[in-house]
């Protein structure tokens, strides 16, 4: 009789070995517990330690912000980092480029935001159901889309900071609902190089959500299929992306609209 061998989930990550002949005792192959918590983190470490080190190096972070930065790095906690209409569009400089890192992947509260809703969705959905609708199969789910939105954003930034490419909305110089929201359509898959003027493909967020996506479902059960996982990032990334910039783009408007209809309730007799 042949002899198979597998690797096993088991908690010491052994080699097991059973008759080919025997269905009963085959298992769906899954990479061992402690390779796939190496795998997340050890892509988390590099990817921060990476734009960390990158951006350190730039004599100007350890001078004071210009007040220029004040329009030019703007960060809603809702659709990002923008560029308002009357702002000028100029390149950004690695100091810059580490402000805005920080702000949108650590210190504003809408990536945090971002984790709770889809970690709600998950635990709703069961998925995956090997973790269970309980407290700790929440707090797993938690972590992990945690942890895949900051690699992300990390590899979002980092990319895009190796090439020069912009990775702030613009708020379209134009006038119009039509015309604005083809802008905050078609930026979320052109953008801008350094010249800023020159097009280029908008490559690094959908790179960004294949990567991160396929990282975090490392440490899933059941071995999920990893570029189906990533395919699945990256198709989030189009619909959730001209959302944010349709937002960014007519958040003055909403914003007016809100006040008037706050106001009149105010001073309704």
């Amino acid at each position: 009789m042949r002899e198979c061998w597998e690797v096993r989930a088991i908690p010491s990550g052994s080699l097991t070995s059973y008759s080919c002949d025997d269905s009963s005792m085959r298992a769906p192959r899954s990479w061992p517990i402690g390779w796939q918590r190496f795998n997340l983190w050890f892509i988390f470490v590099v990817v921060v330690t990476a734009v960390a080190t990158g951006y350190a190096q730039d004599p100007a972070s350890n001078t004071p912000a210009p007040a220029a930065d004040k329009g030019a790095l703007q960060v809603n906690w809702l659709y990002g980092s923008f560029v308002p209409k009357e702002v000028p569009l100029e390149a950004l400089t690695p100091a810059q480029r580490w402000k805005l890192y920080t702000r949108m992947t650590y210190t504003t509260y809408g990536i945090y935001i971002k984790t709770g809703f889809f970690t709600l969705r998950d635990q709703i959905a069961n998925s995956p159901p090997e973790w269970g609708q309980t407290a700790a199969g929440f707090g797993k789910r938690l972590g992990t889309r945690q942890a895949q939105f900051v690699i992300q954003n990390s590899l979002t930034a980092l990319g895009d900071a190796a090439v020069g490419w912009e990775l702030r909305y613009d708020r379209c110089r134009c006038d119009g609902l039509w015309p604005r929201t083809w802008h905050s359509i078609a930026r979320n898959f052109v953008t801008y190089d350094r010249t800023e003027k020159n097009l280029r493909p908008q490559l690094m967020p959908y790179a960004a959500a294949f990567g991160a996506a396929v990282a975090a479902a490392a440490w899933q059960p059941d071995n999920p299929n990893l570029l189906v996982k990533g395919y699945q990032g990256a198709i989030t990334q189009a619909g959730v992306g001209i959302g944010i910039n349709w937002l960014a783009e007519f958040a003055p408007e909403i914003k007016k609209v809100l006040r008037r209809n706050k106001d009149k309730a105010v001073n309704k007799p």
